[in-house]
Order: C-alpha cells, then structure tokens, then sequence
C-alpha cells in the first residue's frame, strides 16, 4: 500500500472554506497536468447534490486560479457524491458502495479536528479504511496533551505510515529552495555553523487582521496558528542537517532529530502582543488575551549551532506583508580597515514570500583614499514559470504515497513540546498600533548591534 498510488479521493469538507480556496484549484491544476486520474468523491450533507457540487467547484475556480474548460470538464466527469452526517453509520456505508472497486483511496479530512476521531472509526468500521491513506489538516491538537491523544486515537484505525499530516509551508517552493540552495552550494554549507553564524530571524508579517475570522482566531491565537507549525518547519529548513538519502524516511529522520534538539521556551523566551483594535473584531471576546503578534527566541542544543540565538517573530497588522529569513554572520575586526564603528555584518537574506528572493548583503570600498566601506545588497529574483501551489504539490504528493513533505508523529509532538511551556497567559500582551512592527518590548529578545531587521517592499 505504502508505495501504490491512490485510486480514489474522498474529501471530506468538499463545501467548506479550505476546500473552495485552496483544494478545489489544486485539484484542476493536478488534472491540467495529467495526475489526476481516478474518482474523486465529496461527502457533505444531504441538503447537497452532485449537481450543487459540480457548481461549486466552478465557482471556486473562477474565483481562485481561472476555470479551465478542459480541466473542469474532466473533473465533472470524475466526480461522485455522498450525502449524509459524519455520525452516522449510513454515510460511510454510502461511501464504501460509491468507492466501488477502489483499493487504495486517500481520505482527506478538510474539517475541524473535533471530528477526526469520529471520520476514523466510520471509515474503519465501514471498511473504507482498508489500505487506506489519511490527509488531516493542522492544528493538530492545541497542547502537547491532545496532540499525542490525538495521535492514539488516530492509531486506532489507521497505521503511522498512512497518516498523512499536512503543512502546506512544507509545500512552497521557495521553502523548499531553502534547503536546495544549502546542501546544493558548497560555499554555503562550508559556513553553515555557530563558528561563522551570529543568530537567524524569521519573521512571518501580515499587514492584515483576522478577517472576519475572529471567533476562530481568538480560540487560536499567533503561536498555535503559526509559530508551533509553519515557522518550526521554516526553522528545520534552515538547521536540519543533510539526510544521507532521498528516501522519505531518512529526511524525515533529520527533521524529527533537529526538532528533538531545540529547547523549550520559556516565557522569558517570548513576547506577546495584540493590535489596538483587535478585540472589536467579530466574534473576539471584549476581554480576549490571545496574541496576534508573538516574538521568540529558540536554541538549538546540538554542536553545529551551540549559542546561535534564532529570532522568530509572527504577526497581524504589521507593516507590510512578507515572510523572510536573514542569517546574519559573525563581524570581524580587520585592522588593514579604517572602520570607524562596528564593523557590518555580512548576511544572507530569503524572502519566502509573496515574492521570491534571494539576497547577499556584503561590503565593499567608498570611493576615496581611506579603506573605508558601505553595505550593498547583491540580490536575485526568482519567478519559476511552472510552480505549483503548496496544495497541489501535497495532493499529489499523498496521492502518489509520498510522505516526505508531511509531518510525522514524533515530529508534531516536538514541536508542541517546545512551545507547551508558553501558551496561554504566561507572559504579558502588549498592545501595538496597526502599521507598526509590533510592541517595543518585542526589542528586548534580540541584542544590538543591528536588532530586528524588518522586511521592507521589493523594489
């Protein structure tokens, strides 16, 4: 089963937000390339039929990513329908005749966690869990505790191998580019540790709020939303070290192992924060203590980044809209050099996002007789002709079996050990206006020279 290909797609959610944002426009662009060859199957109430399935799959596409007619008519002709409450024994007996004479089909749970466990034990007991495979989407759990309860109750119906958990971070191409431009570049790896590196930051800014999804938000927050998953895997990209083999296993070894190695916070690891004007928002409590904005500083307890300090810091309501990594390298005294102050950092500089970029920020002489210097920024762009989004690259990914770009279970349950000891109310919230970087206390985690380098417009 582990190395067959799927042979139908069940989504469970067909009708919800993700599926019409995100999956619905992955699964055209899978079927214009021509890996899309199998029954794909929705399963909603049954105040919906397959004609209103079929609108809504055109409607999802015209408003995300273009409808093409070919794609669209091919997708028609392979879609099923089921009817029917997820609690509800009839609806997987339902789906087990519609799946007819698939052996391998991939269940994909696009719906709140609250209803994994009863989706599970549907499909094992109606025997739709049969060499099966199992797409569930983040949050995975909310603490340390539901993630591994979570996980045993999954085990229940479903093996570890055919667990599929999505992050569709790990499915960007410049997120993947991260690792390619290390381990492909010599001259990058050579220097690739706390002998030449001073610290790392991330920072993952919005210029937006929660948009209309305040009530989700509030029972959320920054760190679970995005510090527990999307920046802990940016931040294994960057620290994880080469795997021996291509073989998904292997890299997920190395990923896992990074993990193992970072040490967890504490609250004098972090700042919190919340925009002015949050708790107005929709669904928001008057009183609410959840963060938009959170700073962090982890460590890494292995021998390639002992004392290297990685800064991560997340957002709403920011000064503009971007995701970007620098790492920043160690200065060093030369006395040939008439410097008058500290002397500039060299640095590397990847914008994930919403732009592709990669930059060196270096020195080089003024013009004159003294050896005195500026900062430049030699920088390149990258715009790929053919990229896939994060969901298709996964899509198939799971639909062909493989798992490399999809977190294991000892993996998720790392990450929310590392970060158990700060959620909830354990440190203050700091109010910070729309437009800014953020509260100033956030300054305190990260030492001059140079403190906090914020994303500016791609010229």
């Amino acid at each position: 089963m582990r190395d067959a290909k799927s042979d139908a797609l069940v989504l469970f959610g067909i009708t919800g937000d993700l599926a019409f944002k995100k999956i619905i426009p992955a699964l055209q662009a899978l079927m214009r390339r021509g890996k899309l060859d199998l029954s794909i199957i929705g399963v909603a109430k049954k105040d919906r039929d397959l004609d209103s399935l079929k609108a809504r799959f055109k409607e999802s596409l015209e408003r995300h990513g273009g409808l093409d007619a070919n794609a669209f008519a091919k997708l028609n002709e392979r879609l099923r329908f089921v009817g029917g409450d997820y609690e509800d024994p009839n609806t997987f007996t339902q789906l087990r005749q519609v799946l007819g004479e698939a052996r391998c089909p991939l269940h994909y749970l696009a719906i709140p966690p609250s209803f994994f466990a009863t989706v599970a034990r549907g499909l094992s007991q109606s025997r739709c869990a049969e060499n099966a495979r199992l797409v569930v989407e983040k949050p995975f759990g909310r603490n340390l505790a539901s993630a591994r309860k979570l996980n045993e109750t999954l085990h229940v119906y479903f093996a570890e191998e055919a667990i599929y958990r999505i992050d569709h971070y790990l499915g960007k191409e410049p997120v993947q580019n991260l690792i390619y431009f290390r381990f492909a570049n010599r001259f990058i790896e050579s220097t690739w540790d706390h002998r030449h590196i001073e610290h790392v930051q991330i920072t993952m800014a919005e210029d937006f709020g929660v948009e209309g999804r305040g009530k989700f938000y509030d029972e959320v927050g920054a760190i679970r939303d995005v510090v527990q998953n999307h920046m802990l895997q940016v931040l294994a990209c960057i620290a994880m070290e080469c795997p021996s083999h291509e073989e998904h296993a292997v890299i997920r070894d190395e990923r896992s192992r990074l993990f193992r190695a970072i040490r967890s916070l504490r609250p004098s690891d972090l700042v919190r924060g919340q925009f002015r004007g949050y708790r107005k928002e929709p669904g928001v409590a008057a009183d609410s203590q959840v963060e938009t904005f959170a700073a962090a500083c982890f460590h890494i307890d292995d021998e390639r980044w002992r004392d290297v300090p990685f800064f991560v810091r997340v957002g709403k309501h920011l000064a503009i809209t971007a995701t970007e990594v620098q790492v920043r390298f160690r200065r060093r005294e030369r006395p040939i050099l008439d410097e008058t102050g500290p002397p500039l950092a060299n640095y590397y500089r990847f914008r994930i996002g919403p732009e592709t970029a990669l930059a060196l920020g270096t020195k080089v002489k003024k013009a004159g007789d003294l050896m005195k210097g500026e900062r430049i920024e030699l920088i390149a762009y990258h715009h790929p002709r053919d990229e896939m989004s994060p969901y298709e690259r996964l899509l198939g990914d799971a639909l062909a079996g493989d798992m490399t770009l999809f977190a294991r279970e000892d993996s998720v349950e790392e990450a929310w050990r590392i970060v158990d000891p700060i959620l909830g109310n354990v440190t203050p919230l700091y109010e910070y206006d729309p437009g800014t970087w953020g509260p100033a206390e956030a300054d305190r985690l990260i030492l001059p020279p140079g403190g906090w380098q914020n994303p500016r417009h791609q010229e």
